[in-house]
Protein backbone atom coordinates (compact mmCIF):
# COMPACT_ATOMS: atom_id res chain seq x y z
CA UNK A 1 0.00 0.00 0.00
CA UNK A 2 1.37 3.36 -0.69
CA UNK A 3 -0.51 6.47 0.23
CA UNK A 4 -3.38 7.60 -2.38
CA UNK A 5 -4.73 11.00 -1.70
CA UNK A 6 -8.62 10.96 -1.96
CA UNK A 7 -9.71 13.74 -4.46
CA UNK A 8 -13.65 13.64 -3.88
CA UNK A 9 -15.43 14.06 -0.68
CA UNK A 10 -19.56 13.19 -0.37
CA UNK A 11 -20.79 14.30 2.34
CA UNK A 12 -24.48 13.80 4.19
CA UNK A 13 -26.89 16.98 4.62
CA UNK A 14 -28.58 16.03 7.90
CA UNK A 15 -26.79 15.45 10.89
CA UNK A 16 -24.20 16.38 9.22
CA UNK A 17 -24.13 19.66 7.60
CA UNK A 18 -27.37 20.81 8.75
CA UNK A 19 -29.47 19.83 12.08
CA UNK A 20 -32.44 19.99 13.10
CA UNK A 21 -34.62 19.17 16.33
CA UNK A 22 -37.55 16.86 16.10
CA UNK A 23 -38.75 18.12 19.79
CA UNK A 24 -41.58 19.96 18.38
CA UNK A 25 -44.25 22.11 20.36
CA UNK A 26 -47.20 19.41 18.17
CA UNK A 27 -48.95 17.17 20.02
CA UNK A 28 -46.51 14.81 18.65
CA UNK A 29 -44.38 13.30 20.90
CA UNK A 30 -40.65 12.71 19.65
CA UNK A 31 -41.11 8.82 19.67
CA UNK A 32 -44.06 8.85 16.99
CA UNK A 33 -41.70 11.39 15.21
CA UNK A 34 -38.86 9.14 14.97
CA UNK A 35 -41.83 6.19 13.83
CA UNK A 36 -42.67 8.30 10.99
CA UNK A 37 -39.42 8.67 10.06
CA UNK A 38 -38.55 5.43 9.82
CA UNK A 39 -41.64 4.18 8.37
CA UNK A 40 -42.18 2.79 4.56
CA UNK A 41 -44.49 5.41 3.76
CA UNK A 42 -41.86 8.12 4.47
CA UNK A 43 -39.36 6.03 2.67
CA UNK A 44 -41.47 5.86 -0.34
CA UNK A 45 -41.29 10.24 0.24
CA UNK A 46 -38.02 10.50 0.10
CA UNK A 47 -37.96 8.10 -3.33
CA UNK A 48 -40.35 10.28 -4.79
CA UNK A 49 -43.02 7.93 -5.03
CA UNK A 50 -45.39 10.15 -3.40
CA UNK A 51 -46.41 13.16 -2.82
CA UNK A 52 -46.23 15.26 0.21
CA UNK A 53 -50.07 15.41 0.19
CA UNK A 54 -50.55 11.23 -0.23
CA UNK A 55 -47.27 11.01 2.47
CA UNK A 56 -48.97 13.06 4.96
CA UNK A 57 -52.27 11.22 4.05
CA UNK A 58 -50.90 7.76 4.65
CA UNK A 59 -49.22 9.04 7.75
CA UNK A 60 -52.60 10.24 9.24
CA UNK A 61 -53.91 6.81 8.58
CA UNK A 62 -51.26 4.50 10.32
CA UNK A 63 -50.55 6.52 13.29
CA UNK A 64 -53.88 8.08 13.51
CA UNK A 65 -52.53 11.82 13.81
CA UNK A 66 -54.61 14.55 11.93
CA UNK A 67 -53.01 15.51 8.96
CA UNK A 68 -52.85 19.09 10.05
CA UNK A 69 -50.91 18.05 12.71
CA UNK A 70 -48.36 16.19 10.68
CA UNK A 71 -48.39 19.03 8.33
CA UNK A 72 -47.46 21.80 11.81
CA UNK A 73 -44.69 19.82 13.24
CA UNK A 74 -42.87 19.23 10.09
CA UNK A 75 -43.08 22.48 9.02
CA UNK A 76 -41.97 23.84 12.90
CA UNK A 77 -38.90 20.64 12.44
CA UNK A 78 -37.70 22.79 8.87
CA UNK A 79 -37.73 25.37 10.47
CA UNK A 80 -35.80 24.19 13.00
CA UNK A 81 -32.91 23.71 10.93
CA UNK A 82 -29.41 25.31 11.25
CA UNK A 83 -26.52 24.85 9.12
CA UNK A 84 -23.46 23.20 10.59
CA UNK A 85 -20.84 26.25 9.91
CA UNK A 86 -17.96 24.99 11.01
CA UNK A 87 -18.05 22.22 9.02
CA UNK A 88 -18.99 24.26 5.96
CA UNK A 89 -16.34 26.24 6.80
CA UNK A 90 -13.71 22.99 7.36
CA UNK A 91 -14.73 22.34 4.15
CA UNK A 92 -14.48 25.13 2.19
CA UNK A 93 -10.89 25.61 3.49
CA UNK A 94 -9.85 21.71 1.80
CA UNK A 95 -11.24 22.41 -1.21
CA UNK A 96 -9.30 25.91 -1.45
CA UNK A 97 -6.13 24.23 -0.32
CA UNK A 98 -6.37 21.69 -2.87
CA UNK A 99 -5.62 23.87 -5.73
CA UNK A 100 -9.24 22.57 -7.85
CA UNK A 101 -7.90 18.83 -7.06
CA UNK A 102 -10.61 18.15 -4.48
CA UNK A 103 -14.78 18.06 -5.65
CA UNK A 104 -16.93 18.05 -3.06
CA UNK A 105 -20.66 16.68 -3.31
CA UNK A 106 -23.95 16.14 -0.69
CA UNK A 107 -25.82 12.78 -0.52
CA UNK A 108 -28.91 12.83 1.10
CA UNK A 109 -32.31 10.94 2.12
CA UNK A 110 -34.18 14.13 1.77
CA UNK A 111 -37.70 14.65 -0.26
CA UNK A 112 -37.96 17.51 -2.86
CA UNK A 113 -40.13 19.51 -0.85
CA UNK A 114 -38.17 19.52 1.81
CA UNK A 115 -34.84 19.93 -0.12
CA UNK A 116 -36.55 22.77 -1.88
CA UNK A 117 -37.41 24.20 1.44
CA UNK A 118 -33.76 23.60 2.50
CA UNK A 119 -31.97 25.83 -0.22
CA UNK A 120 -33.56 28.61 1.08
CA UNK A 121 -31.38 27.81 4.31
CA UNK A 122 -28.20 30.54 4.40
CA UNK A 123 -25.19 28.29 3.21
CA UNK A 124 -22.88 28.28 0.51
CA UNK A 125 -24.21 26.03 -2.04
CA UNK A 126 -21.44 26.67 -4.28
CA UNK A 127 -19.35 25.00 -2.22
CA UNK A 128 -20.84 21.73 -4.20
CA UNK A 129 -20.07 20.49 -6.99
CA UNK A 130 -23.11 19.08 -7.33
CA UNK A 131 -26.18 17.58 -4.69
CA UNK A 132 -27.65 13.84 -5.07
CA UNK A 133 -31.09 13.68 -3.15
CA UNK A 134 -33.11 10.39 -2.59
CA UNK A 135 -35.41 11.69 -4.34
CA UNK A 136 -34.12 12.56 -8.03
CA UNK A 137 -31.70 8.77 -7.44
CA UNK A 138 -35.26 6.85 -6.56
CA UNK A 139 -33.61 5.11 -4.14
CA UNK A 140 -31.92 5.78 -0.23
CA UNK A 141 -29.42 5.29 1.78
CA UNK A 142 -28.39 2.95 2.94
CA UNK A 143 -29.58 0.78 -0.24
CA UNK A 144 -26.44 0.14 -2.45
CA UNK A 145 -28.97 1.48 -5.58
CA UNK A 146 -28.34 4.81 -4.29
CA UNK A 147 -24.13 4.62 -4.13
CA UNK A 148 -23.71 3.20 -7.56
CA UNK A 149 -26.10 6.31 -9.06
CA UNK A 150 -24.08 8.78 -7.51
CA UNK A 151 -20.67 6.86 -8.25
CA UNK A 152 -21.45 6.25 -11.77
CA UNK A 153 -22.53 9.92 -12.08
CA UNK A 154 -19.36 11.47 -10.98
CA UNK A 155 -17.23 8.82 -12.58
CA UNK A 156 -14.88 8.02 -9.86
CA UNK A 157 -12.46 5.70 -8.39
CA UNK A 158 -14.45 4.76 -5.02
CA UNK A 159 -11.27 4.06 -3.61
CA UNK A 160 -10.63 7.99 -4.01
CA UNK A 161 -13.98 8.61 -2.41
CA UNK A 162 -14.03 10.02 1.33
CA UNK A 163 -17.80 9.31 2.39
CA UNK A 164 -18.86 11.29 5.66
CA UNK A 165 -22.58 10.54 7.36
CA UNK A 166 -24.27 10.31 10.68
CA UNK A 167 -25.78 6.71 10.20
CA UNK A 168 -22.95 3.76 10.77
CA UNK A 169 -25.13 1.87 8.40
CA UNK A 170 -24.79 4.34 5.24
CA UNK A 171 -21.26 4.50 6.24
CA UNK A 172 -21.07 0.82 6.25
CA UNK A 173 -22.50 0.25 2.25
CA UNK A 174 -20.14 2.72 1.36
CA UNK A 175 -17.10 1.02 2.67
CA UNK A 176 -18.51 -1.78 1.11
CA UNK A 177 -17.90 -0.39 -2.52
CA UNK A 178 -13.89 0.53 -1.45
CA UNK A 179 -15.29 4.50 -0.14
CA UNK A 180 -13.27 6.00 2.84
CA UNK A 181 -16.07 5.73 5.61
CA UNK A 182 -16.17 8.22 8.27
CA UNK A 183 -19.12 8.01 10.97
CA UNK A 184 -19.75 11.44 11.76
CA UNK A 185 -19.89 11.44 15.77
CA UNK A 186 -17.18 13.68 17.33
CA UNK A 187 -16.71 16.76 14.60
CA UNK A 188 -13.05 17.44 15.91
CA UNK A 189 -11.93 13.49 14.93
CA UNK A 190 -13.81 13.90 11.81
CA UNK A 191 -12.17 16.76 11.02
CA UNK A 192 -8.89 14.71 11.50
CA UNK A 193 -10.10 11.97 9.63
CA UNK A 194 -10.46 13.99 6.71
CA UNK A 195 -7.67 16.17 6.68
CA UNK A 196 -5.72 13.08 6.63
CA UNK A 197 -7.53 11.58 3.71
CA UNK A 198 -7.82 14.38 1.37
CA UNK A 199 -4.08 16.17 1.92
CA UNK A 200 -0.52 14.22 1.64
CA UNK A 201 0.83 13.16 4.99
CA UNK A 202 4.37 13.25 3.92
CA UNK A 203 4.01 17.24 3.01
CA UNK A 204 2.02 18.60 6.36
CA UNK A 205 4.66 16.41 8.49
CA UNK A 206 7.85 18.10 6.72
CA UNK A 207 5.98 21.42 7.13
CA UNK A 208 4.96 20.92 10.81
CA UNK A 209 8.84 20.12 11.15
CA UNK A 210 9.75 23.54 9.26
CA UNK A 211 7.32 25.41 11.49
CA UNK A 212 8.93 23.88 14.87
CA UNK A 213 12.35 23.57 13.61
CA UNK A 214 14.89 23.75 16.52
CA UNK A 215 12.14 23.63 18.85
CA UNK A 216 11.59 19.86 19.18
CA UNK A 217 12.25 19.27 22.01
CA UNK A 218 10.82 16.11 24.21
CA UNK A 219 8.22 16.03 27.11
CA UNK A 220 7.93 13.70 30.04
CA UNK A 221 4.70 11.97 30.61
CA UNK A 222 4.13 14.32 34.07
CA UNK A 223 4.23 17.27 31.90
CA UNK A 224 7.87 18.54 31.95
CA UNK A 225 9.79 19.78 28.48
CA UNK A 226 12.66 18.41 28.28
CA UNK A 227 16.08 19.33 26.46
CA UNK A 228 17.82 16.10 25.31
CA UNK A 229 20.28 15.27 22.84
CA UNK A 230 19.26 11.81 21.82
CA UNK A 231 16.29 12.74 20.00
CA UNK A 232 17.85 15.48 18.31
CA UNK A 233 20.35 13.31 16.85
CA UNK A 234 17.81 10.85 15.64
CA UNK A 235 15.63 13.35 14.14
CA UNK A 236 18.61 14.76 12.48
CA UNK A 237 19.54 11.01 11.35
CA UNK A 238 15.91 10.85 10.12
CA UNK A 239 15.63 13.89 8.23
CA UNK A 240 19.74 14.90 6.97
CA UNK A 241 18.44 17.99 8.15
CA UNK A 242 20.46 19.94 10.64
CA UNK A 243 18.51 23.56 10.57
CA UNK A 244 15.51 21.50 12.24
CA UNK A 245 17.69 20.11 15.32
CA UNK A 246 18.86 21.54 18.23
CA UNK A 247 21.57 19.95 19.69
CA UNK A 248 24.71 20.40 22.94
CA UNK A 249 27.61 19.06 20.71
CA UNK A 250 30.52 17.16 22.41
CA UNK A 251 33.77 16.09 20.71
CA UNK A 252 33.85 13.10 23.03
CA UNK A 253 31.86 11.77 25.50
CA UNK A 254 27.63 12.92 25.26
CA UNK A 255 25.22 13.53 27.49
CA UNK A 256 21.64 13.01 27.44
CA UNK A 257 21.05 16.24 28.48
CA UNK A 258 21.43 19.66 27.30
CA UNK A 259 22.55 21.68 30.02
CA UNK A 260 21.08 20.98 33.98
CA UNK A 261 19.13 17.42 34.18
CA UNK A 262 15.83 17.68 35.57
CA UNK A 263 13.83 14.78 37.55
CA UNK A 264 17.24 13.11 38.28
CA UNK A 265 20.36 13.51 39.86
CA UNK A 266 22.34 17.26 39.68
CA UNK A 267 25.72 15.59 38.83
CA UNK A 268 24.61 13.07 35.46
CA UNK A 269 27.44 11.27 33.60
CA UNK A 270 27.52 11.20 30.06
CA UNK A 271 25.93 7.76 28.68
CA UNK A 272 27.32 5.49 26.09
CA UNK A 273 24.12 5.42 24.50
CA UNK A 274 24.12 8.75 23.69
CA UNK A 275 27.28 8.75 22.46
CA UNK A 276 27.04 5.87 20.54
CA UNK A 277 24.35 7.30 18.37
CA UNK A 278 26.51 10.87 18.02
CA UNK A 279 29.53 9.50 16.95
CA UNK A 280 27.57 7.16 14.10
CA UNK A 281 25.36 10.20 13.12
CA UNK A 282 27.47 13.07 13.12
CA UNK A 283 31.09 11.90 12.45
CA UNK A 284 34.26 12.11 14.05
CA UNK A 285 37.93 11.60 13.23
CA UNK A 286 38.49 7.60 13.31
CA UNK A 287 41.05 8.79 15.95
CA UNK A 288 38.80 10.50 18.20
CA UNK A 289 35.97 7.59 17.72
CA UNK A 290 38.66 4.58 17.96
CA UNK A 291 39.55 6.26 21.35
CA UNK A 292 36.17 6.82 22.83
CA UNK A 293 35.43 2.97 21.96
CA UNK A 294 38.80 2.51 24.01
CA UNK A 295 37.10 4.34 26.57
CA UNK A 296 33.69 2.57 26.21
CA UNK A 297 35.53 -1.18 26.75
CA UNK A 298 36.24 -0.17 30.26
CA UNK A 299 32.70 -0.60 30.71
CA UNK A 300 32.23 -4.15 30.63
CA UNK A 301 31.13 -6.22 33.47
CA UNK A 302 32.41 -9.28 34.62
CA UNK A 303 29.83 -11.03 31.84
CA UNK A 304 31.11 -9.17 29.31
CA UNK A 305 28.01 -6.79 28.35
CA UNK A 306 28.23 -3.26 28.32
CA UNK A 307 27.25 -1.00 30.63
CA UNK A 308 25.02 2.40 30.14
CA UNK A 309 26.95 5.40 31.46
CA UNK A 310 30.54 6.53 31.67
CA UNK A 311 30.83 6.14 35.18
CA UNK A 312 31.89 3.03 37.61
CA UNK A 313 29.41 3.58 40.70
CA UNK A 314 25.96 3.45 37.86
CA UNK A 315 26.21 0.23 36.65
CA UNK A 316 23.57 -0.19 34.47
CA UNK A 317 22.89 -2.74 31.38
CA UNK A 318 20.15 -2.05 28.62
CA UNK A 319 20.02 -4.39 25.58
CA UNK A 320 19.07 -1.25 23.45
CA UNK A 321 21.85 0.49 24.83
CA UNK A 322 23.88 -2.74 23.98
CA UNK A 323 22.45 -2.36 20.70
CA UNK A 324 23.15 1.02 19.91
CA UNK A 325 27.38 0.57 21.30
CA UNK A 326 27.44 -2.45 18.90
CA UNK A 327 26.57 -0.40 15.84
CA UNK A 328 29.50 1.87 16.59
CA UNK A 329 31.64 -0.91 16.79
CA UNK A 330 31.09 -2.99 13.85
CA UNK A 331 30.60 0.50 11.68
CA UNK A 332 33.92 1.16 12.59
CA UNK A 333 35.42 -2.48 12.57
CA UNK A 334 35.72 -3.62 15.92
CA UNK A 335 32.38 -5.44 16.24
CA UNK A 336 34.33 -8.13 17.22
CA UNK A 337 35.53 -6.76 20.61
CA UNK A 338 32.21 -7.41 22.26
CA UNK A 339 31.85 -10.61 21.55
CA UNK A 340 29.26 -11.23 25.06
CA UNK A 341 27.44 -8.37 24.73
CA UNK A 342 26.42 -9.23 21.07
CA UNK A 343 25.37 -13.04 22.61
CA UNK A 344 23.63 -11.41 25.12
CA UNK A 345 21.76 -9.07 22.37
CA UNK A 346 20.96 -12.21 20.88
CA UNK A 347 19.65 -14.30 23.21
CA UNK A 348 17.30 -11.16 24.17
CA UNK A 349 16.05 -11.03 20.49
CA UNK A 350 15.51 -15.18 20.35
CA UNK A 351 13.41 -15.41 23.54
CA UNK A 352 11.82 -12.17 23.36
CA UNK A 353 13.25 -10.19 26.57
CA UNK A 354 12.17 -7.26 25.28
CA UNK A 355 8.46 -7.78 25.08
CA UNK A 356 7.59 -5.17 27.87
CA UNK A 357 10.36 -2.64 26.88
CA UNK A 358 13.56 -2.44 28.66
CA UNK A 359 15.08 -0.30 31.84
CA UNK A 360 15.67 2.53 29.78
CA UNK A 361 13.10 2.44 26.58
CA UNK A 362 9.25 2.13 26.49
CA UNK A 363 8.41 -0.44 24.34
CA UNK A 364 9.08 -3.46 22.38
CA UNK A 365 9.62 -1.52 19.03
CA UNK A 366 12.82 0.46 20.49
CA UNK A 367 14.61 -2.48 20.77
CA UNK A 368 13.56 -4.21 17.59
CA UNK A 369 13.92 -0.79 15.81
CA UNK A 370 17.59 -0.32 17.06
CA UNK A 371 18.38 -3.74 15.97
CA UNK A 372 17.18 -2.94 12.52
CA UNK A 373 19.83 -0.21 12.51
CA UNK A 374 22.64 -2.77 14.10
CA UNK A 375 21.31 -5.32 11.26
CA UNK A 376 22.23 -2.70 8.18
CA UNK A 377 25.50 -1.96 9.25
CA UNK A 378 26.71 -5.70 9.67
CA UNK A 379 24.59 -6.15 6.44
CA UNK A 380 26.55 -9.51 4.50
CA UNK A 381 28.38 -10.82 7.46
CA UNK A 382 28.44 -14.08 9.92
CA UNK A 383 27.09 -11.66 12.70
CA UNK A 384 24.31 -10.76 10.23
CA UNK A 385 23.66 -14.22 9.46
CA UNK A 386 23.11 -15.05 12.75
CA UNK A 387 20.62 -12.67 13.70
CA UNK A 388 18.62 -11.45 10.07
CA UNK A 389 16.15 -14.98 10.03
CA UNK A 390 15.50 -14.44 14.06
CA UNK A 391 15.10 -10.80 13.65
CA UNK A 392 12.49 -11.37 10.60
CA UNK A 393 10.48 -14.15 12.49
CA UNK A 394 10.55 -11.43 15.69
CA UNK A 395 9.08 -8.28 13.87
CA UNK A 396 6.36 -9.98 11.83
CA UNK A 397 5.29 -11.18 15.32
CA UNK A 398 4.95 -7.62 16.08
CA UNK A 399 2.65 -6.36 12.97
CA UNK A 400 -0.89 -5.47 14.11
CA UNK A 401 -0.20 -5.14 17.74
CA UNK A 402 -1.43 -2.02 19.66
CA UNK A 403 0.97 0.94 20.07
CA UNK A 404 1.43 4.54 19.65
CA UNK A 405 2.62 6.65 16.81
CA UNK A 406 5.98 5.99 17.49
CA UNK A 407 6.12 2.10 18.25
CA UNK A 408 3.73 2.01 15.19
CA UNK A 409 6.32 4.49 12.56
CA UNK A 410 9.65 1.95 14.27
CA UNK A 411 7.41 -1.41 13.57
CA UNK A 412 7.19 -0.08 9.82
CA UNK A 413 10.45 0.96 9.28
CA UNK A 414 12.10 -2.37 11.58
CA UNK A 415 9.85 -4.31 8.81
CA UNK A 416 10.98 -2.42 5.72
CA UNK A 417 14.72 -2.92 6.86
CA UNK A 418 14.18 -6.37 6.02
CA UNK A 419 11.96 -6.52 2.83
CA UNK A 420 8.67 -6.61 5.22
CA UNK A 421 5.92 -4.26 4.15
CA UNK A 422 3.25 -3.61 7.38
CA UNK A 423 0.45 -2.29 5.95
CA UNK A 424 -1.36 -2.74 8.11
CA UNK A 425 0.26 -0.53 11.08
CA UNK A 426 0.73 2.14 8.20
CA UNK A 427 -2.87 2.48 7.31
CA UNK A 428 -3.31 2.83 12.06
CA UNK A 429 -0.37 5.53 11.34
CA UNK A 430 -1.72 7.71 8.66
CA UNK A 431 -4.90 7.79 10.63
CA UNK A 432 -3.31 9.27 14.10
CA UNK A 433 -1.70 12.63 12.07
CA UNK A 434 -2.72 15.35 13.96
CA UNK A 435 -4.32 18.56 12.48
CA UNK A 436 -0.91 20.59 12.32
CA UNK A 437 0.79 17.80 10.55
CA UNK A 438 2.86 16.11 13.02
CA UNK A 439 2.17 13.14 14.77
CA UNK A 440 1.86 12.75 18.75
CA UNK A 441 4.95 12.10 20.85
CA UNK A 442 4.91 8.68 21.63
CA UNK A 443 7.12 6.91 24.67
CA UNK A 444 10.61 6.53 23.57
CA UNK A 445 12.57 6.15 26.53
CA UNK A 446 12.05 6.44 30.26
CA UNK A 447 13.77 7.25 33.26
CA UNK A 448 14.78 4.05 34.65
CA UNK A 449 14.25 4.39 38.42
CA UNK A 450 10.78 6.58 38.23
CA UNK A 451 9.57 4.50 35.35
CA UNK A 452 8.49 8.52 33.85
CA UNK A 453 8.29 8.50 30.44
CA UNK A 454 9.73 10.74 27.19
CA UNK A 455 8.66 11.41 23.78
CA UNK A 456 9.32 14.04 21.25
CA UNK A 457 6.16 14.93 18.44
CA UNK A 458 9.42 15.65 16.09
CA UNK A 459 10.96 12.38 16.41
CA UNK A 460 7.79 10.79 16.20
CA UNK A 461 6.51 12.86 12.63
CA UNK A 462 10.37 12.31 11.48
CA UNK A 463 10.27 8.73 11.39
CA UNK A 464 6.70 8.92 10.11
CA UNK A 465 7.25 10.56 7.23
CA UNK A 466 10.18 7.70 6.35
CA UNK A 467 7.65 5.04 7.31
CA UNK A 468 5.62 6.47 4.44
CA UNK A 469 8.27 6.51 2.10
CA UNK A 470 9.80 3.08 2.69
CA UNK A 471 6.56 1.70 2.17
CA UNK A 472 5.94 3.57 -1.17
CA UNK A 473 9.22 2.52 -2.43
CA UNK A 474 9.16 -0.89 -1.07
CA UNK A 475 8.31 -3.24 -3.90
CA UNK A 476 4.55 -4.40 -3.79
CA UNK A 477 4.15 -7.81 -3.02
CA UNK A 478 1.23 -9.87 -3.51
CA UNK A 479 -1.33 -10.60 -1.02
CA UNK A 480 -0.69 -14.18 0.58
CA UNK A 481 -3.24 -16.77 -0.25
CA UNK A 482 -3.14 -20.26 0.79
CA UNK A 483 -2.80 -23.25 -1.05
CA UNK A 484 -5.54 -25.14 -1.51
CA UNK A 485 -5.73 -28.51 -2.15
CA UNK A 486 -7.58 -29.95 -5.27
CA UNK A 487 -10.74 -31.88 -3.94
CA UNK A 488 -12.99 -33.93 -5.55
CA UNK A 489 -16.50 -33.70 -6.49
CA UNK A 490 -18.99 -35.80 -6.10
CA UNK A 491 -22.34 -35.72 -8.17
CA UNK A 492 -25.44 -36.44 -6.08
CA UNK A 493 -28.27 -37.70 -7.25
CA UNK A 494 -31.61 -39.51 -6.00
CA UNK A 495 -31.56 -42.77 -8.25
CA UNK A 496 -33.38 -45.77 -9.16
CA UNK A 497 -32.10 -48.94 -8.44
CA UNK A 498 -31.73 -49.62 -11.85
CA UNK A 499 -30.21 -46.15 -12.36
CA UNK A 500 -26.64 -46.37 -13.64
CA UNK A 501 -24.14 -45.22 -10.62
CA UNK A 502 -22.53 -41.76 -11.22
CA UNK A 503 -18.87 -41.74 -11.10
CA UNK A 504 -16.80 -39.84 -9.04
CA UNK A 505 -15.28 -36.95 -11.73
CA UNK A 506 -12.61 -34.46 -10.94
CA UNK A 507 -14.52 -30.77 -11.17
CA UNK A 508 -14.72 -28.49 -13.69
CA UNK A 509 -13.54 -25.08 -13.86
CA UNK A 510 -16.85 -23.70 -12.52
CA UNK A 511 -17.27 -26.28 -9.65
CA UNK A 512 -14.09 -26.96 -8.38
CA UNK A 513 -11.63 -25.12 -6.32
CA UNK A 514 -9.31 -23.15 -7.74
CA UNK A 515 -5.35 -23.81 -6.80
CA UNK A 516 -4.09 -20.84 -5.00
CA UNK A 517 0.12 -20.82 -5.13
CA UNK A 518 2.06 -18.60 -2.31
CA UNK A 519 3.15 -15.44 -3.75
CA UNK A 520 5.66 -14.34 -1.92
CA UNK A 521 17.41 -0.11 -1.56
CA UNK A 522 19.58 1.51 -2.88
CA UNK A 523 22.33 2.71 -0.83
CA UNK A 524 22.44 6.31 -1.61
CA UNK A 525 24.59 8.85 0.45
CA UNK A 526 24.23 11.19 3.74
CA UNK A 527 23.63 14.41 3.43
CA UNK A 528 27.18 16.06 3.34
CA UNK A 529 28.48 16.77 7.08
CA UNK A 530 25.91 14.80 8.64
CA UNK A 531 27.46 10.95 8.49
CA UNK A 532 30.38 9.29 6.93
CA UNK A 533 29.81 5.76 7.92
CA UNK A 534 26.40 4.42 9.09
CA UNK A 535 23.39 3.69 6.73
CA UNK A 536 19.58 3.90 6.82
CA UNK A 537 18.16 2.27 3.76
CA UNK A 538 15.02 5.01 4.05
CA UNK A 539 16.55 7.63 5.28
CA UNK A 540 18.47 7.61 1.27
CA UNK A 541 15.11 8.33 0.53
CA UNK A 542 14.91 11.24 2.07
CA UNK A 543 18.21 12.51 1.39
CA UNK A 544 17.21 12.12 -2.62
CA UNK A 545 14.20 14.39 -1.92
CA UNK A 546 15.98 17.03 -0.12
CA UNK A 547 18.97 17.13 -2.81
CA UNK A 548 16.42 16.99 -5.68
Amino acid sequence: MSFTKATTLILDLGDVLFSWSPHTETSIPPKSLKAILSSPIWADYECGLITQQDCYGRISNEFHIPTAEIAEAFNQARDSLESNDEMLSFVRELKQQSDGQLRVYAMSNISRPDYEYLRTKPADWSLFDKVYTSADAGERKPNLGFYRYVLDDIAADPRSVVFVDDKPENVLSARSFGMRGIVFDDQKRVFQAIRNAVQDPVQRARSYLQSNAKLLHSVTSNGYTLKENFAQLLILEATCDPNLVSLVEHEREWNFFQGKPILTTEAFPCDLDTTSVALTVTGRSKEVISSVMDEMLKYVDKDGIVQTYFDQRRLRFDPVVCVNVLTLFYANGRGDELPRTFAWVREVLINRGYTDGTRYYATPECFLFFMARLLEQIKGTKADLSLRPIFRERIQERIGSEGDALALAMRVLACASVGIRDEMDLRTLLTLQQEDGGWGAGWMYKYGSSGINIGNRGLTTALAINAIEALNHLPQTPMYQPQLPILKSYRISIVSPDSPVVADRPPSRAEGHKQHRRRSSSAGEWAQGIRKSFQWPWVNLVTRVIHH
